[in-house]
Order: structure tokens, then sequence, then C-alpha cells
């Protein structure tokens, strides 16, 4: 059963969140209605007619007859807020002819996907793609190196006065040369002269990263084939779901495709000039895995907002190649249903100290893949302190830093009433970015 919080964790604003509190009201309603896969109903709206509003349970997926451009509106955050506190509201009935038609158009949608997936490409049209490309990212490879070696020849003391197009140039050079990847990259590098006293080590550190890609790419062919496919991802080759779904029904060892029952860890958003990203951590509880699924927007277009933490479903997920922690799609799922409980032993906490033994693992993961950014903890039985910033402590003493992006230690505190709590994030190396944590019982999300 959904609850409220997560419910809310779906709205793309305050200001929505609000709104959809608001029609949560059986009084606002015309008619509620409900089936096994989805509940509908009509909104009283300033109109003669009522707004249509119908959710697709299995995702959740919505659709609204109002004008807003909001996903979901919300009058569909209202219809499912009402739907989560006061269920006996809604009536088992037939569903009409625009709810009828609207899943069947979302399932011959589902379908007409799988038949593209299945059609194969032209591989000769293909492999003259990927030669094409090669080619141009070699090149821009060979002027990235030399790039790399003026900077060391120079010092880094002269970083500090190069201006932001010293950066940018280089960075749009490597996005000629079809290796976004790197361009991203280059583009990180030009804040980090004026991040603190101790710059130059994480310069340092940052352009040895990206000499390793340079190094590695140069001598593809002397790696193992996992370790091929991480660094022709880090460089930007992308691979279409399509492609990947294609290859694991023909049996690529590279792509794996596997089956079980997935919890929603923790959502973050984030938003970088008009593209939206959002990393969404999934834990499958038989096979003991981690999985990142990660999804784009550009401008207003909506994210997929299915993936709901604290839910936990049944279903198949394709893994891209790569090393250690690896990114992966949804391919089926059943629906969806309430998960509050999480294991944590089996990520990385023991009897031992829980921070402790979650750095271990991270050490682990860096070994297999130097190039991570973003590694998940689950810490279990730790307390939030504050000395003159906000850390996580364990029972045995030791402490994480808290991520000053966070917004909300507060609230955390007071959801722990002083007592341990567990708590999911994203760490860095440096610093923790909790996204989620359960007490005895209740689950919060902060990160979306």
């Amino acid at each position: 059963m959904w609850t409220a919080e997560q419910v809310l964790a779906l709205s793309p604003d305050a200001g929505s969140t609000k709104n959809g509190k608001a029609l949560a009201n059986v009084a606002k309603w015309v008619s509620l209605n409900k089936t096994e896969q989805a509940i509908w109903g009509e909104c009283k709206g300033s109109g003669k007619k009522p707004y249509r509003t119908q959710i697709d349970l299995s995702e959740p997926a919505f659709k609204c007859s109002c004008p807003s451009r909001k996903f979901p509106c919300k009058h569909a955050l209202g219809l499912f807020l009402l739907f989560a506190e006061q269920s006996a509201a809604f009536e088992q009935t037939a569903p009409p002819d625009w709810v009828t038609e609207w899943l069947a158009k979302r399932s011959q949608a589902q379908e007409r996907k799988q038949a593209k997936a299945a059609k194969a490409t032209d591989p000769e049209a293909q492999a003259k793609r990927a030669e094409k490309r090669a080619s141009k990212i070699a090149a821009g490879l060979t002027d990235l190196d030399q790039w790399l070696q003026d900077i060391v020849r120079q010092g880094l003391a002269t970083l500090p006065n190069q201006p932001y197009n010293f950066w940018d140039q280089t960075a749009a050079r490597l996005v000629d040369a079809q290796a976004p990847g790197l361009a991203r990259r280059i583009r990180s590098l030009a804040g980090i002269p004026y991040s603190g006293q101790d710059w130059p080590d994480r310069m340092l550190r940052a352009l040895g990263l990206l000499n390793l890609l340079v190094q590695g790419y140069q001598r593809l062919d002397t790696l193992a084939p996992a370790m091929q496919a991480e660094v022709r991802s880090q460089i930007g080759w992308t691979q279409t779901q399509d492609d990947l779904l294609r290859r694991a029904e023909q049996g690529d060892p590279l792509v794996e495709h596997i089956k079980d029952t997935w919890q929603v860890l923790g959502k973050l958003v984030l938003e970088e000039e008009r593209l939206k990203v959002q990393r969404v951590w999934l834990w499958g509880q038989h096979g003991q895995q981690m999985a990142l699924v990660l999804s784009f927007a550009h401008g207003k277009q909506p994210l997929d907002v299915s993936l709901v933490p604290g839910t936990s479903f049944e279903g198949e997920l394709i893994f891209y190649p790569g090393t250690g922690l690896r990114r992966a799609f949804v391919v089926s799922r059943e629906a969806v249903v309430e998960s509050t409980s999480v294991v944590v032993q089996a990520i990385g906490s023991t009897q031992d100290s829980a921070i402790a033994t979650a750095i271990e693992h991270y050490a682990q993961a860096l070994g297999q893949n130097p190039w991570l950014e973003q590694y998940p903890l689950l810490l279990d039985s730790v307390h939030l302190i504050q000395k003159e910033q906000w850390w996580l402590q364990d029972a045995d003493g030791y402490v994480l830093p808290i991520s000053p992006q966070f917004q909300q230690p507060w609230e955390m505190l007071a959801m722990s009433g002083g007592h341990p709590i567990t708590v999911f994030g994203e760490w860095d190396g440096a610093l923790f970015l909790p996204l989620s944590l359960w007490t005895a019982t209740e689950f919060l999300t902060f990160g979306s």
C-alpha cells in the first residue's frame, strides 16, 4: 500500500505539494473509483467540466485533463494522496472509456517498444559509424594528452589565473571529438582552484584520473573486456537500451540481466542548466546486488517518477557493461509494493563498525573502478551529531562528515529522536549526502 510520504516524494516542487495536499479531500472530487491496476476520479475545477485524473498504479504513471505542464500535476497528487490515506473512499468499478483507452495505449506503446528493441540494427552500418567515431575520439585524446602535459610542465600554480574559456574551449573540442564524458570532467576542473587551500591536491587527483582515462583508451586492446567497456563508458560512448536488450537476448556475457525483488533505497535529482539528472539506487534483496538507474530530462520534459524510495518491486534489470558498481535499467516489473525494511547487513554494515566496514566496501569498489564518483552507503545504528558541522557517528565512535548540500539535518535529528537510525546516501570520498532514513517505525526520503 502506498504511503503519503511516498506519494509526496513524486511532487515536482513545493507548490505542487501544497496544492496536492489541498486536493486530497473527498469533497473536492465528483467521483473516485479504482481497480487493481488503476485509480481515477473527476476533480471539481473552475470550469463547467471537472478535470479527469487517472493513475496507473503499476508504474505509477499519470494523466490529467488539466492544462498544467507539471508532472505529476496537483490533481494527480491529490488523487494519489487521497488513495493512500482513504482508499475506502474509492469505489471498485469497471473503468470508463477514457481510462480504458489510456491504459490500452500504454500497453500498446510498451509492445511497440519491445518489438523495436527486438529488431536488430544493420551491423554493417553500425560498424561504420563506430569506426568513424573511434577515429574522432582518438584525435581528440591526442590533443587532450598534450594539453595535460602542458599543464604539468607549466605547474599548477598558473591555474587560478586561467580564464574560464581555458577549460571551456578544451571541453568544446572534446565534444566535437564525440567524447562528452571527458568534456564533462574538463568543465568540472574550472572550479577546483577556488575550492579551498588544499585545491592543488584535488586538482592533481582529477588530472591524474583524466590521464588514466587517456592512457587506458589508447591501450584499450590490452584491457579485460569489462574494463574496456568501463573506459569507453567514461569517455562517453553511449549504449542504447534497445541495443543492450538485443545483446542480452543474444547471450552477450558482458550484459547481465537479473530478476529479483528490487528495493528502492534512495533518489536524487540534480539540475545542470536545462538538463535534469535523476539517480535512483536499487538493491536486489536475493542477489545482493546494487544498481544505479539514471534518467535524464531536457527543459520541461518530465523525469521518470515511477521508482519511489521506500517501495520495492519484482522485476528484471539489464546492467550496462563495466566494472564495479554499475548502471542498469528496468526491463519489466510487477506492481509496486510498500517496503520500508532494509537488509542492512547485506549491503555492508556488520556487527563491527558500520562506518569502517562501509568505507572498506567503498575502497574495494574504487579498486575496481578508479573513476567512481558516487558510492551508495547504507549505515546502520548511527547518530546525528553537530560539532562545527554535521556528522554521522556509529557505536564505535567512527564518524562521517555530512555534505553541506544537505538541507534537512534538523528534520533528520527530529526523526531520530536521539535514537540510532539507519541512513542511506551517497559518499564521494570526502562527504556523505543523506538520501533517506529509517527509524524503528518510519521512513523518510530527502533526495527528491
